[in-house]
């Protein structure tokens, strides 16, 4: 794989608090070397390695961009929400960011078939069916309709499971992580203090907590991901 320049700098990793983890007592002793000093009770991630790996992490969604693989984005955090949302639909990948529904990927016949009925109700609704049906009858499936967009609407255009996926907060999105080493799926993730780098197939240390870090990490990878789909435009 060739490698690229990203323009990933030390002082933009500062200023977005990537450095920051958790308290020294809820570390993951697997952490260590990813881990630089210790202040004031807190761990200090060692930027260098963030650096290192989050170039590493665009080389690979660059790459699978150019030969138009899909990606899932997973980050479903108040604080990291709309910036899983506004990062995914820049880059044209699909997105969850309200609630991991169990065995969203591993049981992918129910997915398929719930998408479906998802997208047949937002079909009747901009046709204006649903208004013409009786109105509890409508109010019914505009609530069932309102639920499948916040659960599926991320996900809405999905026709199969996902190339790469890429997962925000290891602890908090345990359930989708788990689903894709079931499945073989490659993940890429950010790992805090408290993770374990050993479950994602390329981790990026970093603060998987504050807004400015996750959206600095996820621009970056979704910036490689359009680069890696423009170079495939290019090159037809």
């Amino acid at each position: 794989m060739k490698k690229r320049y990203w323009n990933i700098n030390l002082e933009e990793l500062l200023r977005a608090r990537v450095h920051l983890g958790h308290g020294a007592r809820k570390w993951n002793p697997r952490m260590a070397p990813y881990i630089f000093a210790k202040r004031k009770g807190t761990h200090i991630t060692n930027l260098f390695r963030t650096a290192r790996f989050l170039s590493e992490a665009c080389n690979l969604v660059f790459d699978a961009a150019s030969r138009g693989k899909h990606f899932l984005i997973v980050g479903t955090g108040k604080k990291v929400a709309s910036s899983v949302a506004s990062t995914a639909i820049k880059a044209r990948c699909h997105y969850v960011n309200k609630k991991w529904t169990g065995g969203m990927l591993t049981n992918w016949s129910t997915t398929e078939r719930r998408l479906y009925e998802f997208r047949d109700l937002r079909a009747k609704q901009k046709t204006g069916k649903l208004n013409r049906l009786p109105k509890r009858d409508a109010a019914i499936l505009k609530r069932q309709l309102s639920r499948l967009q916040r659960y599926l609407g991320g996900i809405k255009y999905m026709t199969r499971l996902p190339d790469i996926v890429i997962v925000v907060d290891q602890q908090k999105e345990n359930t989708a992580l788990r689903e894709c080493l079931i499945l073989g799926i490659p993940t890429i993730c950010l790992i805090d203090t408290n993770c374990d780098p050993d479950l994602a197939d390329l981790s990026i240390p970093a603060n998987d907590d504050a807004r400015a870090s996750v959206r600095l990490i996820l621009n970056k990878l979704v910036s490689a991901i359009c680069a890696g789909r423009s170079s495939s435009i290019r090159n037809r």
